[in-house]
């Protein structure tokens, strides 16, 4: 009895330091979930409610505002675009043109964008009649102060940065979440809800199971929305132009091109294209005359642009009439640059002469945006939206049910030091992947030790 006895104390005590163990790094993976959640809960749920808007742009514009974006469709030819130009000029005569945007289907209505002292203005006309639906001004139009506020680039550019420390949160977020859903045989709370809305387990349970589900869509959306943020995006971009796998660079290669990037004449050019240089045009000696822009758009059906595409007017003697087009087909998505005064393509990229980084990302946004594979796009990326926002309530009601009085509720470190220290370090290298983020790791690991620092003083 004595010998089993002394072979049976080794294993029991095994046992319980391989459970002292996983409840250590519970907790450690615990309170940096609880970290990303308490940074990330508000910005979640702005974007995905400003995202699910963003998802029906089309059937929203097609509705509320149909009376400036959908026209009858008569027997008779469309307009040129210089002659809708001239009749949005009579409502705003102190504007200057910028750009002209075709109707993407026969019954949407043209656009031309001006600019006035310092802001521009849309104009919706009805390209058969030439009369004016509406004007606004572009920063004040519906969807795009729905597209300002999910980037908070409607606050500024240290607002906009933070959407960047979000999504590196968020993919946090999903990686400790997983880890803490992980069943370590238990089966309540897995797949199914224990308890009612009245006990903190049922919300607890609730929390987990819809974040086992939504869990992917969060990590896409965090993932195809990065390309978009002020630092990590932009570097991205830049180290992919570099390398070949962004823009195609060969086809700028051999042909004077401006300093100015293309953003500034076409604002949607695309993620890939948007720092390449927009060419210029061949001035010849002694006065020309410019083919005009009714010229130019019959140049852009005769290479066949995809309807809808804007374009934008040259700027100066060597500018260029520039054209893009972003349809819902990504596939379709193309370029084109054209001399002002001859008409011949400058430049001319289509979807597939991308590189294979310019392409995954356009892709990417695409889905993201709801504009593959119609509906069911659409619904999914909803779906995930509304996931995230049942996260956020979840996890604000678990807290609310747990926190004490008078406090934060924050999670405790566990008591080993090696296990927080080890944790911790292998969320800063996660965060290290997204330097903004990472950089607001440190900053609350500094506030938190000086926190814990102040405890122990005011406690001696």
């Amino acid at each position: 009895m004595s010998i089993l006895l002394h072979g049976s104390a080794p294993a029991f005590g095994a046992t319980a330091a391989l459970r002292a163990s996983r409840e250590a790094v519970y907790r450690a993976v615990w309170r940096w979930h609880f970290y990303a959640g308490l940074l990330c809960l508000p910005f979640l749920i702005t974007l995905s409610v400003t995202g699910a808007l963003y998802l029906f742009k089309d059937e929203i514009n097609g509705s509320l505002f149909a009376y400036r974006t959908r026209v009858p469709v008569p027997e008779m030819a469309p307009l040129g675009p210089d002659r809708l130009i001239f009749n949005a000029l009579q409502v705003e005569p102190a504007g200057m043109p910028v750009s002209y945007t075709d109707p993407a289907s026969p019954d949407a209505s043209a656009l031309v964008t001006l600019t006035e002292g310092g802001r521009k203005v849309l104009v919706y006309l009805d390209p058969y009649t030439g009369s004016v639906l509406d004007r606004v001004d572009r920063d004040a139009e519906f969807m795009m102060v729905v597209r300002r506020l999910h980037s908070l680039s409607y606050f500024g550019a240290f607002a906009n940065a933070a959407i960047e420390v979000v999504a590196g949160f968020a993919i946090i977020l999903v990686v400790t979440g997983l880890y803490l859903w992980w069943p370590r045989g238990r089966t309540g709370g897995v797949v199914s809800l224990r308890g009612t809305p009245v006990r903190r387990v049922w919300w607890r349970d609730l929390h987990a199971v819809t974040g086992l589900v939504a869990g992917g869509g969060l990590f896409f959306l965090a993932i195809t929305g990065l390309p978009w943020s002020i630092w990590w995006g932009q570097q991205l971009r830049t180290w992919s132009n570099a390398a070949g796998l962004g823009q195609p660079a060969a086809l700028w290669a051999s042909r004077p091109v401006s300093s100015v990037p293309i953003r500034e004449r076409l604002p949607d050019a695309g993620w890939t294209l948007q720092d390449a240089p927009v060419p210029r045009s061949h001035v010849a000696p002694g006065p020309a005359e410019t083919i005009g822009i009714d010229q130019s758009a019959a140049i852009l059906a005769r290479l066949g642009m995809p309807r809808g595409y804007e374009l934008a007017l040259p700027v100066g003697v060597d500018g260029v009439y520039a054209a893009a087009a972003y349809p819902h087909d990504v596939a379709r998505q193309r370029m084109i640059s054209l001399d002002q005064y001859t008409g011949a393509p400058l430049v001319d990229v289509h979807f597939a002469d991308l590189g294979p980084v310019g392409r995954a990302v356009q892709y990417g946004i695409g889905i993201h945006k709801g504009e593959h594979w119609g509906r069911a796009n659409q619904f999914a990326m909803l779906a995930f939206c509304l996931a995230t926002i049942l996260l956020a309530v979840t996890a604000g009601t678990m807290w609310w049910k747990r926190r004490p009085a008078g406090g934060l509720g924050v999670p405790p470190w566990p008591r080993d030091r090696r296990t927080a220290a080890t944790v911790t370090l292998l969320v800063a290298g996660l965060g290290a992947l997204f330097p903004l983020t990472g950089l607001a790791i440190l900053g609350m690991l500094g506030l938190d030790l000086a926190v814990q620092a102040a405890r122990r003083r005011l406690a001696a």
